[in-house]
């Protein structure tokens, strides 16, 4: 039921229709009329209608005409109802209107997708451009051979390897050493990580702090190691930066880029030597803030037929 209208007061209630003397009418009846009127003096009485809500009656004797439509007026009228049903960004028509925005399903999509490509070579820029910031690649596969575990970490900045050293086995005083070191290394820097929702898990730096095939690692940062965050935003992820710049989907129209086949195809290494596969990932961040860097050949802003999304052509 609408929200009730109180009535006013002072001014005579009629309960129904029925009981509305000859000549009160309400603002809508008056414009309804031919020619249309408006109200030309206060309400004299009231009637109740919906059970809950009171509309004021005038005198249709004191009503005005209700000033109508020029000619150019309709003509800008008619134009911005047409406009509705047409894209700003492709010129295509729609059917029903295409609402708050007027871009249609394809360019929004379009949009979207360039809006968080653009959005990843900004965050690639300023990691690159912060001292700061530093990329740790980990390599703790339960399979391999104990000399091929490490860990290194590469500044972004200027692409050097401040450490690399064996990850040693779970619970040795080989692998205690390596997490003092990184716990000291990596304080008050930005840390940036290999995975992000993609295999192997012994990649994840969260690995270096417990036993190989522990089961689930649980989300969010280590009180302990800050460093060690998993399975969360608390720390960049060189495949949370590419997937958008690359823009890569699973399926028609979604709007949520991802790393193709599992990661089975990556513009990074993922080898035995944690430094090698670091410094490739750094490598790659300077080339999404430089602009290099290929994006999928079905990116939707380059098949479309626009191009790449400027604020100014997408409204934003």
């Amino acid at each position: 039921m609408p929200t009730a209208i109180p009535p006013i007061p002072g001014l005579t209630r009629y309960t129904h229709w029925a009981a509305v003397p000859d000549g009160l009418h309400t603002k809508t009846q008056l414009s309804r009329m031919d020619p249309p009127l408006k109200p030309g003096s206060d309400p004299v009485g009231q009637v109740l209608y919906h059970g809950n809500s009171y509309a004021p009656l005038y005198e249709v004797t004191a009503a005005v005409p209700k000033r109508g439509v020029s000619p150019a007026q309709r003509a800008v009228l008619d134009r911005a109802l047409e406009l509705q049903h047409q894209c700003r960004r492709c010129d295509v028509r729609e059917k029903n209107r295409l609402g708050k925005g007027r871009f249609c399903a394809p360019c929004r999509y379009a949009m979207t997708m360039w809006e968080q490509h653009d959005q990843a070579q900004a965050l690639a820029r300023e990691l690159v451009a912060d001292p700061a910031a530093v990329l740790l690649a980990v390599n703790v596969a339960p399979d391999a051979q104990s000399a091929a575990r490490g860990v290194a970490v590469v500044a972004v900045h200027d692409c050097r390897v401040l450490y690399d050293a064996p990850a040693g086995e779970f619970g040795t005083p080989e692998r205690s050493a390596v997490i003092d070191r990184l716990d000291t290394l990596l304080t008050d820097k930005r840390v940036v990580e290999e995975p992000d929702h993609m295999g192997p898990l012994s990649r994840y730096p969260q690995a270096l702090l417990r036993l190989p095939n522990s089961g689930p690692v649980p989300s969010g940062r280590d009180p302990l190691h800050p460093w060690a965050a998993h399975h969360s935003a608390a720390n960049a992820s060189v495949a949370r930066i590419w997937a958008p710049w690359y823009a890569f989907t699973d399926y028609p129209y979604s709007e949520f880029p991802c790393v193709p086949e599992y990661g089975a195809a990556v513009p990074w290494t993922r080898s035995l030597d944690a430094a090698a596969d670091g410094l490739s990932m750094v490598g790659l961040l300077h080339r999404i803030a430089e602009g290099t860097e290929p994006v999928w050949e079905r990116a939707a802003w380059t098949l479309d037929g626009h191009g790449a999304v400027t604020s100014e052509r997408s409204g934003v």
